[in-house]
């Protein structure tokens, strides 16, 4: 995407800028019926989707595909913003165009949500975008949930699971050429070096015991038995079971 100038065969280094005054009052004609108004409108808000559409690459999609997604979303916000209300057009496109992208891209996730999950997530879809176009902001989850009489928690999960899936190795930082990827932030408390030279200096520690030393340890400790069942299926005392339990296991805490 990066240098690309042509795009859905528009070239992007020629596409109009309007300011802020211009759009105001082009929307105004364009809610009076004038269909130039909202060609021009459409025209002079494309670097807008240009811009939130760069934010989606290399996820797989093709890129003329999300650009025209990412019109869709411009089109609904000319047409349903509110002049009334005293924020900038971009406030309010810029949200529109993101989701009108995220819900393609979620329609086409290679990832599978149950029914009732994917059921709630359009609900919750349908009425952000109902309270955007009434309070031109985005709303906060406590207001979907409540909008829906639904618990916060189940917004939350449904909005999550239709989510796009991000890539571990997508990098989420750069400095100096140094990409560092949600891999990189991952940690393994289990698998560590240290936990294995562990299990090593252990298994080495354990051979170097006799073999009569080795089945005392294995019943007591591996089987759970007592050392009075250690003692009868060895044949030996329990004093002699518990004499040698004891030096075995100073043996291993000295060679570790």
């Amino acid at each position: 995407m990066q240098g690309k100038v042509e795009i859905c065969g528009i070239n992007t280094s020629k596409l109009p800028v309007l300011k802020n005054d211009e759009i105001m009052e082009l929307l105004r004609k364009a809610r009076a019926g004038d269909a130039s108004a909202r060609d021009r409108l459409i025209e002079g808000n494309l670097r807008l989707v240009l811009s939130v559409v760069q934010k989606f690459m290399g996820r797989g999609e093709n890129a003329d595909d999300i650009f025209q997604v990412g019109c869709i979303g411009l089109i609904k916000a000319i047409d349903n913003f509110n002049l009334d209300m005293k924020v900038m057009f971009s406030t309010y496109g810029v949200p529109m165009i993101i989701g009108e992208i995220r819900r393609f891209l979620r329609d086409n996730s290679p990832l599978r949500v149950s029914r009732s999950i994917r059921d709630t997530a359009y609900k919750v879809l349908q009425i952000k975008e109902k309270l955007m176009l009434e309070s031109q902001r985005e709303p906060t989850v406590e207001e979907i949930a409540a909008a829906l009489k639904l618990p916060r928690e189940e917004v939350v999960i449904a909005m999550d699971a239709v989510a796009e899936p991000v890539s571990l190795y997508e990098p989420i930082y750069s400095e100096s050429g140094d990409a560092v990827c949600g891999m990189d932030q991952i940690g393994d408390t289990k698998n560590t070096d240290e936990d294995w030279l562990n299990e090593i200096a252990l298994s080495d520690a354990i051979n170097a015991l006799s073999e009569r030393e080795k089945r005392i340890l294995s019943l007591r400790f591996y089987e759970g038995k007592t050392q009075m069942q250690v003692s009868a299926e060895v044949g030996i005392s329990q004093a002699q079971v518990s004499r040698l339990e004891k030096n075995a296991i100073n043996q291993i805490k000295k060679s570790l």
